[in-house]
């Protein structure tokens, strides 16, 4: 029987940080307040006393520069991890993150590779109002040229990161912020590194497919926990990777079940939900007995009341509800 240990999800992803930069000597971390701060989540804190300041940059509050900056160092052989605090503050890099890092290898003819990975929390539920409370998660995923991940575990929190530096592409990891306090079991040594394209069975079942990622598992398992009581077998999906989607799984507990709800905390309008939905159809429409069901977020920038910001996101009362509405129940 295999050891394993509990982490939270904060220490799980400075545990790889730390691991990378001991395997690899071109790994550097850059952004605000990683270094003498420890990381506005305190993911890297300690890690500056560690491997000193040539390899955890504390960084100006300009997003544009220090990602264009991580970009060049790609370009020049370096493997950078780019820390953005937020992804609201990502959109002052979108320039550099979609006119240059997603569009170099074929601007370049194959030429030039910018194995650049970006890390940034995600997500609404922490009281932080509707400028820090994003979602945007579908915005890159739209983006050829870039693989995005969301790990909603410790488990692939610990596991991506190393994996994400192999690629020779940019890699965006989007971690939810209400996990980084969450936590889970993992192996005790031993190899960690994750299969970055393939979507993860969280829960096996026969009656409907529950397909959700990053901050919404939790709740959708919740859910299929609550639904079970009434004898609803779910099966639940953590997409994992958000680009590429991997089809086959969900295609595969699609027709398995024939019905399928899709959990998004994005808004509604063009989500990523509204993706998944369309290839369900293109793929799989002979297999369904039932429209698909959405649970995203209202269409409403996030409010701050918690009871407010908990009505305009998914909980698990409408995706029970979700279901239900799928099961004629």
């Amino acid at each position: 029987m295999s050891k394993t240990r509990t982490l939270t999800y904060r220490d799980a992803i400075r545990e790889a940080l730390r691991e990378a930069m001991q395997r690899d000597d071109r790994v550097f971390l850059m952004g605000e307040d990683v270094g003498r701060y420890g990381g506005a989540y305190a993911c890297s804190k300690g890690l500056l006393e560690e491997f000193g300041e040539a390899r955890i940059r504390d960084a100006p509050l300009s997003e544009s520069g220090f990602t264009g900056a991580g970009i060049g160092a790609a370009l020049g052989g370096m493997r950078p991890i780019v820390e953005i605090m937020t992804v609201n503050f990502s959109l002052l890099a979108l320039d550099q993150i979609v006119n240059t890092a997603a569009t170099l290898r074929h601007m370049s003819g194959g030429q030039f590779s910018v194995p650049i990975v970006i890390r940034m929390a995600t997500g609404a539920g922490r009281q932080l109002a509707a400028q820090h409370s994003h979602s945007l998660e579908c915005w890159f995923a739209h983006v050829p040229g870039l693989r995005v991940v969301a790990p909603a575990t410790v488990a692939d929190a610990r596991g991506m990161l190393w994996t994400a530096l192999q690629d020779p592409d940019p890699v965006i990891i989007f971690e939810h912020a209400t996990l980084y306090n969450e936590e889970g079991e993992i192996a005790a040594e031993g190899e960690f590194s994750c299969d970055l394209d393939k979507a993860a069975i969280s829960r096996s079942g026969r009656d409907v497919s529950l397909i959700t990622y990053s901050g919404s598992l939790s709740k959708t398992l919740d859910a299929a926990q609550r639904l079970a009581e009434d004898g609803i077998d779910c099966e639940v999906i953590d997409l994992r990777s958000l680009r590429p989607l991997d089809d086959a799984t969900i295609m595969k507990s699609v027709n398995k079940t024939t019905r399928a709800v899709i959990v998004d905390e994005g808004w509604r309008s063009g989500s990523l939900a509204g993706e998944i939905s369309a290839r369900i159809v293109e793929q799989a429409f002979y297999s369904l007995d039932a429209p698909i069901e959405r649970v995203c977020s209202e269409e409403v920038p996030i409010p701050y009341p918690s009871h407010l910001e908990k009505a305009a996101t998914p909980q698990v009362e409408s995706i029970v509800a979700a279901v239900r509405k799928t099961l004629r129940t």
